[in-house]
């Protein structure tokens, strides 16, 4: 690497990083294993592939699940803490404004927003990170009342009962994976982001 490389500004600190590539483990292998375990008892009238689930039947499904869950609330309050006490959260995040967000839009659809500074995000950027925290969050909740439905039973009718808390976990489920579809393809349009994501410029 050049010295003129190694001066670069830091963009995601070591903290950010890591949090970010555990996250990332922790979603995908609940998602995968959260497919198998829809599929034991299905609440729509599909079932996913099982070439694209994990655990092989329900009880190696539940124990991935679980596994990742934890790592995820953890993780995810590590993130959140950090996030908060160094100030990142508001500074990268805020102010969102719903006409910036419309302005930023158009400019995607039409190929014409930029990524010059990756220490920036645009208004669509803070929006999609905003709603995805916000989607993890009520997927720990809705998984919560699905989970400990008798022992929470508040939480359970919070959620509209406990069926109804399945097609929440399952909605949200899907936002988050129409979230790193669409992530992975913007990543796939800006490498600089990906190499600023593993080495933190």
């Amino acid at each position: 690497m050049s010295s003129s490389a190694l001066k670069k500004p830091v963009i995601h600190p070591i903290w950010l990083r890591i949090t970010h590539w555990l996250n990332a483990f922790a979603v995908i292998i609940m998602i995968l294993s959260g497919w198998r375990i829809y599929n034991a008892s299905p609440i729509f009238p599909f079932r996913i592939p099982s070439e694209w689930t994990l655990g092989g039947w329900l009880g190696g499904a539940l124990q991935w699940h679980f596994a990742a869950m934890w790592l995820l609330l953890l993780n995810g309050l590590v993130y959140l803490l950090f996030n908060t006490a160094s100030g990142r959260l508001w500074k990268k995040f805020f102010p969102l404004r719903p006409s910036e967000v419309i302005q930023d839009l158009f400019k995607a659809l039409r190929g014409k927003l930029q990524h010059d500074a990756l220490d920036h995000y645009n208004a669509v950027q803070k929006l999609a990170y905003v709603s995805v925290i916000l989607d993890l969050i009520l997927l720990v909740i809705s998984g919560l009342a699905i989970w400990k439905s008798v022992q929470l039973p508040l939480l359970r009718e919070l959620m509209g009962g406990y069926d109804n808390a399945r097609i929440v976990h399952f909605c949200a489920m899907s936002f988050l994976v129409a979230f790193i579809v669409v992530h992975i393809i913007m990543v796939a349009l800006v490498p600089r982001t990906l190499l600023a994501m593993l080495r933190g410029r």
